[in-house]
């Protein structure tokens, strides 16, 4: 089994920054690609960053050139930096990973970090 626990979030004033962290409870970082999702209320839980287990990064259009993922292998930390916030980025913000077990693959979520960005 692998926990994530996020942490980083808060209020912030629009044009601020945040940086989240993602803590995993076990090596998987180094072998796995991980994400940060971001669901708004009302809306649904939306791909915001993703790192793969060789270090290549992809973001969402609507986050490029302001947010950052990054990961330390060596403290199974996953972060985001989130730079210029938006109060559209406001939602609750959850790391994610896919493991292949011999019984098949398994997603694995964290229990989401709130971040409200004021206009």
């Amino acid at each position: 089994q692998v926990q994530l626990v996020e942490s980083g979030g808060g209020l912030v004033q629009a044009g601020g920054s945040l940086r989240l962290s993602c803590a995993a409870s076990r090596s998987a970082i180094s072998t796995n690609a991980m994400d940060w999702y971001r669901q708004a209320p009302g809306k649904q839980r939306d791909l915001v960053a993703g790192v793969s287990s060789g270090g290549s990064t992809n973001y969402a259009d609507s986050v490029k050139g302001r947010f950052t993922i990054s990961k330390d292998n060596a403290k199974n930390t996953v972060y985001l930096q989130m730079n210029n916030l938006k109060p559209e980025d406001t939602g609750v913000y959850y790391c994610h990973t896919t493991i292949t077990w011999p019984a098949g693959p398994k997603h694995y979520w964290g229990q989401g970090t709130q971040v409200t960005v004021s206009s």
